[in-house]
């Protein structure tokens, strides 16, 4: 606390320039509780801040780290939550998602450009529902357009106006991911593609999606990892408000 104090005041008095003291408070320390080191100034380096994802942590573990990040910055967005930690954290102003199992807290209000969200089954919505409410939570208007896959392509016909005035295009699909490439044969939009879990025996969990998506035909696809809804709408709201940053 002290160097932030020190390092104000040589603002205050000319001695630093704005832009050497961001960057100084770029990289102050973390917060170190032992079984995690929270970094709240991750938002201010990345323009994403550090989310929580739960699974794997102690339901104890996680709302330390929540209620940590919650003083600070009166805002988080937990991952793989259940009720019983929405439950467990009597925050008020937290909202469970559970198609998603996102927990946030302190949503940005203001949203801007425009990300659509396709799957193609009704499967592959959780995954889909885990991007949508990230890129929303971050600031991104978001639409979605569910079940419009490839044993039934005139579905996604009917939306092409929302092709058409998307700014970039999250695609989630399982079974053999084909929906990506389609999307990507249609539009001229940045397309990223999160391969689901979803399918019978060959799918291997996931794998069969992904192979397919790496392997398009159409250039320029972005793949995420199996069932990375968060990662996909990370990305999809760094690409949405790259024109925002540049002006």
């Amino acid at each position: 606390m002290d160097n932030i104090k020190n390092l104000l005041a040589s603002v205050k008095d000319g001695k630093v320039s704005v832009e050497d003291a961001l960057r100084k408070l770029k990289h102050l320390p973390y917060e170190d509780m032992t079984f995690a080191k929270v970094d709240h100034h991750r938002h201010l380096r990345q323009g994403v801040p550090e989310v929580i994802f739960a699974s794997g942590k102690t339901d104890k573990q996680v709302l330390t780290i929540a209620r940590a990040m919650h003083i600070k910055s009166g805002s988080f967005l937990i991952t793989k939550a259940s009720k019983k930690i929405y439950n467990s954290l009597k925050i008020k102003e937290a909202v469970f998602y559970p198609d998603s199992e996102i927990i946030a807290v302190g949503e940005e209000k203001k949203k801007t450009g425009n990300i659509l969200i396709l799957t193609a089954g009704t499967s592959d919505i959780p995954a889909a529902e885990e991007a949508a409410v990230t890129a929303s939570f971050l600031g991104s208007k978001v639409e979605t357009v569910y079940d419009v896959g490839v044993a039934g392509l005139h579905r996604l016909m009917d939306a092409s106006a929302q092709l058409q005035n998307a700014r970039v295009i999250v695609v989630a699909a399982g079974m053999e991911g084909a929906l990506p490439s389609v999307v990507g044969g249609m539009t001229d939009k940045p397309i990223i593609a999160v391969p689901t879990s979803t399918g019978y025996g060959v799918s291997l969990g996931g794998l069969t999606a992904l192979f397919a998506m790496l392997n398009s035909c159409v250039p320029g696809i972005a793949v995420m990892n199996i069932d990375n809804g968060f990662g996909a709408g990370c990305l999809a709201h760094k690409i949405n408000t790259l024109r925002q940053s540049i002006v």
